[in-house]
Parts: C-alpha cells; structure tokens; sequence
C-alpha cells in the first residue's frame, strides 16, 4: 500500500509538471492526413507529440539564454536528434506495455487527473473548467491528455519494474572506500642538482644520435605558416600628427583633478547612536581604558566596516576641520556630527598635496591627443584599403601606397612576438587558408593589418645537425639526472642502517596520513602513486626534473569503514551508485525493447514539422 501511494503521488507530480510546461506553447497542431513520424513496434509515434517536445526544448533553451533559438541552431546543437531519440525511446516502452497488458483502470486515472495542480481551482478542488481551458492551451483534446496520462503511468509501472531491486553490494562500496581513503605514512628528502659529486663525461656520437631518436617531440618544428602581412601601428603615425597647444592646455583644464590633487587624509569613522554614547567612548580612548580597534569590535564591527579610505577635508563635512587639525596617525578627534549620526575620527595617513605642472604634464597629453588622432587617421583609412584590395591591390601595393609595414613571418601557435602579440592577428594567422583573399583587419590599439599565406608548412623533424647544441644539452641534462639518481640510492645501504637523511645533510620532511590525491610541493608527478606501490620500511629513488627524491615508507593507514564520516559517505555512495546502475539497466532495456519491436521512421513528415520552427 506505502508503495502504491508513494507511485501515485509520483505520478501526480510528473503529469502537473508535463501540463505546466504544455500549457502557453499555443494550440499548434499538425495537422493533416499523415500525424504519424515512426511506428515502434505497433505503436505509432504523432507528429504533434514531436512537435511539443521539440517546442518544449527550444523555449526552455531560450528562457534559460535568453537567445531565440532557430531549428538550424537547434540542429547544430543536436537538440532535434535528441528529442526525437527520447519520443522513440518512449513509445517503444509504451508499445512493450501494450504488448505486456500493462494499464491503469478508469477509476485510478480519474484519481490521477483531479489531483493535478495544475487543473484545480483556487479552492484547491478539481475545476472542469480549468481543466478544458488548460488542455485547449496545450493543444490537446480530452481524450489524447487521458490516453497519454494512461501510457505514462503504464510505463512507469513497467520502469518500476525493471529496475526495481537494484543494489549496490556492501563489498563493492568497501573496496572502493578502503582504496580511495587508505593513507601512508613517508619520509623524503630532495637531492639537489649542485649536489651532484660525479663530473658529466663528454657524450659519445652515439649517445647523442640515440638521445635525438628516442626524442623526436623535442625536435620537431610545428605546423608553420609563412605569411606576409602589412602593418600600420598607429605608433608609426604619431610623428607625423600635428597637436595644437591650444588642445593640450584644454585637455589638461580638463584633467585639473587628476593634476591639481589637494591634501587628503585616511580616515576611519566610528558612528554613534546617541553624543551621550560618542562622548563616553571619547572618555574611554582618553583614559587609556578603550582602545578605537576595541570600540569597533564591540560593535561587531570590523576595521573595514568603518573605513572611509582617503578623503578631502570637503568630504568629511562638519568633521573636517578637526580630522584636518590632526598631526599623528593614529590620532582620534570627536564626537563631530556626520550624515550617520555623531560620529568619532581616527587619521591614519596624511596623504600631502599633488600639483603637476602644465609643463610636466605636457608630454604626456600631447602623447595621447597624437595617439587618438593617430587612430582616427588610420580608423579613416580603413574603407579605402578595403577598396583597393577589393579592387585588386596586394598586400605589396597597400604597404608602398599607404606607407605601411611590410614584412614575412613564419607563424606558429604559440608565437607571441610583434605582430603577433595582439589576439586579431593570431585568431587571424590560425584560421588563414591558402585560399582566402587578403582583408583589412582592425588591431585592439586601432591599428590595422591584412595578411596573405604564402606558404604551409607541415610538421617536420629537423636533422640532428641542425639541432646538434639542444640534442647535447638535453642528453647532458638526462645524464646530469640518471648519476644524480645513482648517486640516490648509493645512499640507502647507509639509511637502512644508522644513517638517517638529516645526518646526511639533506632536509627531511615527515608526511602523515595523506590519501593518493595529495599534492606535495616539490615533488614530481606520480609521486604519490610510486609512494602508494611501496612497502613499509621500502626506500625508492624517484626522479623529477632538476632533482631525485629519496623517500621511505614508514606505514600504511587502513581506512576506517565505521566511524560515522565513513558510513555517512559510503551510504551516500551506495545510493548514487544504485541510481547509476539502474539508470544504465533502464537505457539497456529500452534499447533492447526497441531492437525488438523495430523501427520505421517517417522522414518527410519528421522534416515538415522541423520547418514549422525555421
């Protein structure tokens, strides 16, 4: 019966949630001789169900984007398949319980339909009315809500079914905690590079021909592209604006606040409910009972919450003169009246006048008013180079006419340097074919570029000769390490005796409890996994890129699978899992239920429906 009623008020929900979502897609029908986009079995599948679905899908991507989604953007995104996939997938398990003899009676599915919120009125109590006018808004008749209503909750009952039962077992979910919160306990110490006592010998022709093959990444030239591009920085036209003197001391005028900065001071301020209450905490700063830090924190204030950060003597109002009078940070002055009530003054910072002179400041504002009229000029440009490379021009012809940077750069991802420094033109470089046609592009800093691919250039490997210094120097550095490494673990015969790694000069660090996911600084990656593989008492070398480390394992902590932290995650653990499997077994079963009842779908109808939303 507890399962019966639990199933019931299941089914109450989902149907008020599928007619609140129906109801305001309007009454579009398909209409039409042809309603059917696939048989299943002997299930047909309406085209208006389709066309719900999918309108469902497409507004609430549009009400959680706020962006009218378009059916071509709706394909792109795969949201028709989807949807599509999920109808098929509905009315096969729906033409299995019809196959089975799976229904509800009329009594159960009255009981069903007087309980959804949606039909009630606002005495809480089924409403016919509201009941007609909700299924004339979704588009559905009486009749086609009730059979669907009915197909649902067979279809339930057939899921319960088929995952009913489903149970994590008490020894998987052991297991995976034991591993995932077993710890160990280790010492280790890094051994350095300068430590290194063995001298590198000179490398062999051999060594470093074996060093370059078995390396072939380290010297391999990325995909390039050779390209040659015009350039006009809006730096390049500066020297030849011309600014007035007039513009600059305007501008200047202008700037006054920013050149003309009057003396200010930090300050913080403590409001008051009442003089009464400002006057006592004055009394208290004087007696050297209270300190302002305490005034504030008996508020349950903090510091921050009474800062009023550097301020003029103008904004301080009434406060400003005696905040001003101040000489000492940290000096207090009140109760003075503020816009919040009587308030107390502490000055922490007396921030002295700023003046810069037009003269100082010249430069500076003649640099940006040639800078923006630099960027207009070129800005002004821009559609008769768009002309002239549409009329023909090359890139050559643009750089003489207009004076221009012209240069060739072999362009790799990655390559940040110049012109490639700005966003434009590396987007540009990695999307450029061999086939486009050169373009005006605006650059962040308002100047301009188009480029042409010259040439493509596939990965390749270089010969050893041209890298002969970097392959030396990486076999160098690998030898460096495998001594440093041998030298490592000629130490361990020591460190299983007496010796420990402080009393052989090297810094020993001790870790306690920590899990296979922990980080520790100044180790190489795999770290905690090579720890994890070794006994207790076992000592390893392990290598990182400028050091070898010297570690031991001192214990292995088993988790604990009964303290409450423990049961709380394994049951939470459990009950996801369980979730997951019967998931999986429900999608297993519905594939099999479709492969078994076949299906035929009815493309020209599927696509008519699609163009309804073009």
């Amino acid at each position: 019966m507890a399962t019966g009623k639990a199933s019931r008020t299941f089914g109450w929900i989902l149907m008020g949630l599928v007619m609140v979502g129906l109801v305001g897609f309007g009454s579009t029908n398909f209409g039409g001789s042809v309603r059917s986009i696939a048989t299943v079995g002997d299930t047909e599948v309406d085209a208006n169900r389709y066309l719900r679905e999918l309108q469902s899908e497409m507004n609430a991507f549009q009400a959680e984007t706020g962006q009218r989604l378009t059916m071509e953007m709706a394909k792109g995104f795969g949201l028709d398949q989807q949807v599509l996939a999920r109808v098929i997938a509905t009315a096969a398990l729906e033409d299995e319980t019809a196959r089975m003899g799976i229904s509800v009676g009329d009594a159960q599915l009255r009981d069903r339909i007087v309980d959804i919120p949606a039909f009630k009125g606002v005495d809480g109590k089924f409403d016919r009315e509201g009941y007609t006018f909700a299924l004339e808004q979704s588009g559905l008749t009486a009749s086609e809500f009730e059979q669907s209503l009915r197909d649902e909750v067979s279809r339930q009952i057939l899921q319960a079914a088929v995952v009913n039962g489903v149970a994590t077992q008490p020894v998987y979910v052991d297991t995976l905690y034991a591993y995932a919160r077993e710890a160990r306990d280790f010492t280790w110490a890094a051994l350095p590079m300068d430590q290194l006592e063995t001298e590198v010998p000179a490398p062999t022709d051999d060594e470093l021909t074996a060093y370059y093959e078995a390396h072939p990444q380290d010297f391999t030239l990325p995909e390039t592209k050779v390209i040659t591009y015009a350039w006009m920085n809006p730096e390049d036209v500066i020297p030849t604006i011309e600014v007035e003197e007039a513009q600059i001391r305007a501008l200047y005028d202008e700037r006054a606040s920013e050149y003309l900065v009057p003396e200010r001071r930090m300050v913080e301020r403590l409001v008051f409910n009442s003089n009464d209450e400002a006057e006592a905490a004055m009394d208290a700063l004087a007696t050297g009972n209270q300190t302002f830090e305490g005034l504030v924190t008996g508020r349950n204030l903090q510091l921050s919450d009474v800062d009023l950060g550097d301020v003029s003597q103008d904004e301080l109002g009434a406060a400003g003169e005696a905040v001003f009078a101040l000489t000492e940070p940290g000096d207090v002055t009140g109760p003075h009246d503020s816009d919040l009530g009587p308030a107390i003054y502490r000055m922490n910072a007396i921030l002295e006048a700023r003046e810069t002179s037009f003269e100082e400041a010249r430069e500076e504002l003649h640099g940006e008013l040639a800078a923006d009229a630099a960027r207009r000029m070129i800005g002004d440009m821009v559609t008769e180079l768009d002309d002239q490379m549409a009329g023909g021009a090359t890139i050559e012809e643009i750089a003489k006419s207009h004076n221009m940077r012209l240069d060739t750069l072999r362009w790799t991802a990655g390559n940040s340097d110049g012109i490639a420094a700005y966003d434009a033109f590396r987007e540009a470089a990695q999307a450029v074919t061999t086939d486009d046609f050169p373009e005006i592009t605006l650059l962040e800093d308002g100047g301009v570029f188009a480029m042409r691919l010259d040439e493509l250039q596939a990965p390749r490997l270089q010969d050893q000769a041209e890298v002969a210094d970097a392959v030396r120097a990486g076999w160098e550095a690998e030898k460096r390490l495998e001594l440093l490494a041998e030298q490592a673990r000629a130490l361990i015969p020591e460190l299983e005796g007496e010796a420990t790694l402080s009393s052989l000069g090297l810094t020993e660090v001790v870790e306690e409890g920590l899990t296979r996911e922990a980080f520790v600084e100044g180790t190489p990656p795999g770290f905690m996994a090579a720890v994890f593989d070794m006994a207790p008492g076992d000592w390893q070398v392990l290598e990182a890129e400028d050091r070898v480390i010297l570690v031991r394992l001192d214990a292995v902590q088993p988790a604990d699978q009964d303290s409450d932290e423990a049961r709380e995650l394994k049951a939470s653990f459990a009950a996801g899992t369980a979730q997951e499997i019967a998931l999986d077994i429900e999608n297993a079963f519905a594939r099999a239920v479709q492969a078994r009842a076949g299906i035929e779908l009815n493309r020209a109808v599927i696509n008519a429906v699609n163009a309804q939303f073009q």
